[in-house]
């Protein structure tokens, strides 16, 4: 029997998602893993001030992080003891998956740079151009040069840790993904977000996107599956349970 999964949970849909379930609950479903596969600890709490105390890194056969309405640039107490976690457990060999906010937590601990995007808000469904790196990496290894993945940030990774792997880059984001040491992984985009989630964020997000000049509705007719993106969880899950 296999050690379960954790996922630290860094915060909560929109509102008007919610009754699609967590971040977790999403993740997992897309994973393809059980219940019992995995064990949540909300790290942010449901107000964002803090929540569950962060676990031993023993026993888990790896860890993914969720996305956040946080920024890590606020450095909150929660966040940074998360992020000192993420660096003991990437030394320790601890198979990582960090997602959006997850992605930017773990370069930020690694010693990478984060901030807001000078390219502005990323949104809906984009397409990320893999680098040479990815041809060999475990995660990445015979997916397309290019392929369809779903976003929604507004800060990013300026700066990769020292010794990271760029593996990935959109129009918008010269960091899409990396890799640190064996197997510590940051994808900035979501891999566990369906086209229902997707549109429901854009749908949220229709006033700051019209004032920012973008085109809501067409952004929203663009959605479109992201396979690919999706296989990456079940990947990570292979990998880590190895």
């Amino acid at each position: 029997m296999r050690p379960p999964f954790l996922i630290l949970q860094t915060g909560r849909p929109v509102a008007s998602m919610r009754r699609h379930g967590s971040f977790a609950h999403w993740i997992r479903v897309a994973a393809g893993l059980a219940d019992d596969d995995v064990v949540v600890v909300d790290v942010a709490g449901h107000d964002g001030s803090g929540g569950d105390e962060l676990p031993s890194r023993e026993g888990f056969a790896g860890a993914i992080v969720t996305g956040s309405g946080a920024m890590v640039t606020e450095q909150l107490p929660w966040s940074e003891a998360t992020g000192a976690w993420l660096r003991d457990a990437a030394h320790a060999d601890v198979p990582l998956l960090g997602i959006c906010y997850g992605h930017q937590l773990l370069a930020h601990a690694l010693g990478g740079q984060v901030g807001y995007n000078p390219e502005g808000r990323e949104m809906g469904t984009v397409e990320i151009d893999l680098h040479a790196d990815a041809g060999d990496d475990p995660l990445f290894a015979g997916l397309p040069a290019r392929f369809p993945v779903q976003a929604t940030h507004l800060q990013t990774v300026l700066a990769l840790p020292e010794g990271a792997r760029r593996l990935a880059t959109s129009q918008q984001d010269g960091a899409g993904a990396f890799r640190w040491g064996r197997r510590s992984w940051g994808v900035q985009f979501h891999p566990e977000f369906s086209t229902t989630h997707m549109r429901g964020y854009i749908h949220a997000r229709r006033d700051a996107l019209a004032q920012e000049g973008s085109d809501a509705a067409a952004m929203h007719r663009s959605v479109r599956a992201t396979p690919h993106a999706r296989q990456l969880l079940r990947r990570f899950v292979a990998i880590a349970s190895k």
